[in-house]
Formats: structure tokens, sequence, C-alpha cells
């Protein structure tokens, strides 16, 4: 995906807390939380950030404009302003995401870890590799994954027209829906990189977006320690962790996550993956 000739400027999109989604200085970030989608502080170090959560049905409630029903719907899609980037829920929640795939090779490994551990996650798929490994996104879907909506061929989303960005999206959501039998409910921008056409097509097509709390960089191939340590290090209440199952060399990603899966469980953390909100 060539995700290293953007690298400076992915890095300043999600420096700090006030990116994809934060509100400015103040630290907060767009939550799910209690049925709500709220602003609220990002955790901090120390012994708040263990602090239980309230419990959370993972469902979305207005806060904008709504985009039409998509085909077979029965409600309409908010238009959001930005990404979620955080959940909240009971006790130590978090979620992992990988982007990219599905990859014939690395994608079964990290599946059957997920699976080892009985730990959901959320695939953001890209439509060209969906599209030949149509029975990774049925096994994801079997198992209590949650599939979303990674584009098509994984381009700058603000260099399209508003047509380019339907049809990367639209014909992702058709190889989703055919393989596992529904459309997606979430899209995410490559590169992290959205504009309010992004926003408006994916609310027409039923999808909300969702971003990251904590970047890996497990793409640039930092080194299996390094990516755990990220994870551990960042861990928190509501985090949206990014790591990708494709587009290269994943050896690294799949280690790390055997590696600190098992190691955020036994520290009391417990992994959810939010599937069609309810409006």
């Amino acid at each position: 995906m060539k995700k290293d000739q953007l690298f400076t400027r992915r890095r300043a999109l999600i420096a700090g807390a006030a990116v994809l989604g934060a509100a400015g200085a103040a630290g907060t970030a767009r939550v799910l939380t209690d049925g709500q989608a709220v602003e609220r502080s990002l955790p901090r170090s120390g012994p708040q950030a263990s602090r239980a959560l309230k419990p959370s049905a993972y469902r979305l409630q207005p806060l904008a404009g709504y985009g039409p029903p998509p085909h077979g719907a029965q409600s309409r899609t908010l238009v959001r302003h930005q990404p979620f980037m955080r959940v909240s829920g009971r006790g130590r929640t978090m979620v992992l995401t990988f982007d990219d795939g599905p990859d014939p090779h690395y994608t079964p490994e990290i599946l059957r870890v997920l699976r080892e551990y009985d730990v959901h996650a959320m695939f953001f798929v890209c439509g060209q590799m969906a599209a030949v490994n149509k029975n990774l996104l049925g096994e994801m879907a079997d198992d209590g994954h949650v599939v979303g909506n990674h584009t098509w061929s994984h381009p700058l989303l603000t260099k399209l027209s508003r047509s380019e960005i339907r049809s990367e999206m639209e014909r992702t959501s058709d190889v989703i829906e055919d393989a596992c039998g529904e459309s997606p409910a979430w899209f995410r921008a490559p590169y992290g990189e959205w504009n309010r056409a992004a926003y408006q097509i994916g609310a027409e097509l039923g999808m909300e977006p969702m971003a990251w709390t904590i970047d890996t960089l497990d793409w640039s191939r930092p080194g299996t320690r390094t990516i755990v340590g990220t994870v551990q290090k960042q861990a928190a209440p509501g985090v949206v962790v990014l790591q990708h199952d494709a587009g290269g060399d994943r050896s690294q990603s799949v280690q790390a996550v055997r590696t600190y899966l098992p190691r955020l469980l036994d520290a009391g953390y417990h992994f959810v993956a939010p599937h069609r909100k309810n409006t």
C-alpha cells in the first residue's frame, strides 16, 4: 500500500490526543458510551486509567445530520464530522483492529491467535484483497469478528472526486455483503485522511467512521518487541489499536499479537468488536 510515502503526513494527523476525533487541546475524544456518542476526556496513565467504565451497548444516537438509508435498511445513518477513535465499556475494554487485508498467509495466522484466546476484533478490509479471499471474510464473520470497509484500492480519499470515493467504498461494501451476508457498518479512511465527502458517502452506504487511538506503526516493521511495547505501554480502557494483516511482510505483527494478547488478558483487559449500531 506504499504507506511509507505518506509517513510524515500520517504522523502529523495522529500526533497527540487532539486528532481523529479528539476535541482540541482539552484532551477529549469521540466515544461510544451508554448508547450515545459523547465527548470524553482521554484517560491518563496511573490509577485513573484502570477505573471501570460504565457498561455500553455500543449504540449510536443522533448527533449530526442524516444520510439516506442504505438499500434495504430500516433507519438512516448519521453523517459524522469526525471518526470514532475510542469506545467505552465495562472495565478495561479495548478494541483490536487490523487493516489492509485479508492476506492469505498472515490473516489466517491472526485469526488462529484470536480464536485461541476467544477474542473478537475488527478487520478493515480492502476490496481488491477481499474479492480474491472471500473465504477469509466468511471466516471472520463466523468467528464473530467485525468486517469493515477500508476502500477498494487504498487511495488517498482527499485526492479523489465524490464519484471515485463512492466507487471505492461501494465496491468494497458489495464484496463484504456477498461474503458475510450483510453490509459493513464501519469504514476507515486509508492513511487516516478524511473529508466531508467521505463522511457523507459513508453514511449514505450505512457506515460509521472508525479511526484509532494507538498506532503500532507495525507496517514499518519496527520489530516485534517494539510493537508489543507500544500496545502494552499505551493500553487503557477504551483505546482502539491499529495493526495490519496485509500490505507486506506482517510476520512481526502476527508475533506481536501472539505475545501481547495473553499479557493484556492476564492484566484484566478484555476485547470487544462493536457490531452494527442501533439508532
